[in-house]
């Protein structure tokens, strides 16, 4: 008869490989709902028009984005006692890039990253709680440039701007005194955890000596994005205005979150195509920029296969 440990992890797996499936499955049923709707041309248009300067162009802005998150990677991490050089973090984005842009969930190469730096330097957990804590921050800070931009500029849901941010606020601030709650009289691994989980907020995200360095390397970052879609956009052959396109490029962005991806693409197709749609523009636009920024990007991260055959040679020998 099997232990208990081994009864409790068998269904546990089987959750874990039903929602990757269930993730997998919402991607390509988003892009299967939009090949309907608006046929396979505009995904084709989207990689037939990129050419050697749109690729130049993402690969230079692709670079300096990777050296931002890089740079905040590696004050995280030595906020958390770690040992993270600047070139090794490097290294280790393009590849958690390459493969976030190739495999569905979009976030395998950050969890590969995290597990990889902390058996490197010997504490797999701190490893995985930089990573972690450094997400959350470009997370927040791509959030609050986003409600800002959009609050400013016109967009099909700027008059909804006021009341997103406010719910956005309320959840933030009810998960954060429930989860003190549970810290207080939950169970003890609980309980251990909301400690540790303030103790990193209070010590480093909000430690003077390093929150300045992560919100201008997160603001360098979405600003890379952002700049890379309007290269997408230029390149599909979508030449309105840079202050109309700027707000529909964070809803895309935005939806680049939903872990219901294939290598990042459906969602980001899907609120492209009615973000353009809704402002004026087509939905064919939107999935065909959205389309060419998907293959940007990925192009972009392709110096991620060198490091994958370096760790791979590095094995071997």
């Amino acid at each position: 008869m099997p232990s208990s440990a081994a009864a409790v992890a068998v269904p546990t797996g089987r959750r874990a490989i039903n929602w990757g499936l269930v993730r997998t499955v919402g991607g390509l049923a988003v892009l299967a709902l939009l090949v309907w709707r608006v046929g396979s041309g505009p995904f084709v248009a989207g990689l037939r028009m990129i050419d050697v300067w749109s690729v130049a162009a993402a690969v230079g802005v692709g670079a300096a984005t990777i050296v931002a998150c890089a740079w905040r990677w590696r004050l995280v991490a030595l906020g958390l006692g770690m040992h993270l050089p600047l070139r090794t973090a490097v290294a280790e984005l393009y590849r958690a890039v390459l493969i976030n842009s190739t495999l569905p969930g979009g976030v395998l190469g950050d969890v590969d990253r995290a597990v990889g730096h902390g058996r490197a330097d010997g504490d797999v957990g701190r490893g995985i709680r930089a990573v972690v804590w450094e997400r959350t921050a470009g997370q927040a800070v791509q959030l609050t440039l986003a409600v800002a931009l959009l609050w400013a500029l016109p967009s099909p849901v700027r008059p909804f701007v006021p009341r997103i941010a406010a719910v956005v606020a309320g959840v933030t601030l009810l998960a954060a005194v429930l989860a003190l709650v549970a810290g207080r009289r939950g169970p003890q691994w609980w309980r251990r955890a909301v400690h540790t989980a303030r103790a990193d907020v209070r010590e480093v995200l909000l430690a003077r000596r390093i929150w300045p360095g992560v919100v201008l390397c997160s603001a360098v970052a979405v600003a890379g994005h952002l700049v890379t879609f309007l290269v997408a956009a230029r390149t599909a052959g979508l030449h309105a205005p840079a202050a109309q396109l700027l707000p529909l490029t964070l809803l895309a962005l935005l939806a680049m979150g939903v872990p219901a991806n294939i290598g990042g693409f459906g969602p980001r197709e899907g609120v492209a195509a009615w973000a353009f749609a809704a402002a004026g523009l087509t939905a064919a636009q939107g999935v065909a920029t959205a389309t060419a920024y998907g293959v940007l990007v990925l192009v972009s991260s392709l110096p991620g296969v060198a490091v994958l055959l370096f760790r791979r040679r590095t094995v071997a020998s």
